[in-house]
């Protein structure tokens, strides 16, 4: 099984974080915020990871510490789980609908931190959670999650389905390039490191 844990402890978010990548999509989340639980949840669902998360955050400032920092370490936890990546496909290409909303994700477990975001979502809240929260979190993630991930809204108009389609996305899109072959032998790599 491949999994990790790490707790984070800094004066805006205490976190512990529980990740198993070949799990069954089980999840127990709780940051403080109902819209961003609900998106840790279809990330974790969509891609068959089993996913804790305990987060006390400075929410009396903003949410802007909480979903940052967990963005952090769940991509160092994610890095870790992965181990040597021997055998992974690595690479994965989603379409996400989200009723009129449509996203393509792909997806690159490559050593190499990079997230390109181009997602305009016409609202500036869903609920009390910021929308601009969403390329904070994958950004955070990407960058100690070390890949890369392109993030591109093909339409959509209503900012709850533009969400929601990403984070399915990502979620399936993590799935299908953890996914171990045995034909690939060592890392897929001709440098043969990732």
């Amino acid at each position: 099984m491949r999994k990790a844990q790490q707790k984070r402890e800094t004066k805006e978010t205490s976190i512990d974080l529980q990740l198993n990548v070949d799990g069954t999509g089980k999840s127990q989340i709780k940051t403080g915020i109902g819209f961003f639980n609900h998106m840790l949840t279809l990330l974790s669902s969509h891609g068959f990871m089993d996913l804790d998360v305990t987060c006390d955050g400075d929410l009396e400032v903003d949410l802007h510490h909480t979903v940052e920092d967990v963005g952090i370490v769940l991509g160092k936890v994610f890095k870790e789980a992965l181990g040597d990546k021997n055998g992974i496909t690595r690479y994965a290409t989603e379409h996400s609908p989200m009723d009129e909303a449509l996203s393509l994700i792909a997806l690159d477990i490559s050593g190499r931190a990079y997230l390109h975001f181009d997602v305009d979502i016409p609202v500036e809240k869903v609920g009390q959670f910021d929308t601009e929260l969403v390329e904070e979190f994958f950004r955070a993630f990407v960058n100690h999650a070390e890949i890369t991930l392109h993030i591109n809204l093909l339409y959509g108009k209503n900012g709850h389905h533009i969400i929601e389609s990403i984070f399915k996305g990502v979620g399936r899109a993590i799935d299908r390039a953890t996914e171990v072959q045995e034909r690939i032998q060592g890392v897929r790599s001709t440098k043969g490191l990732l």
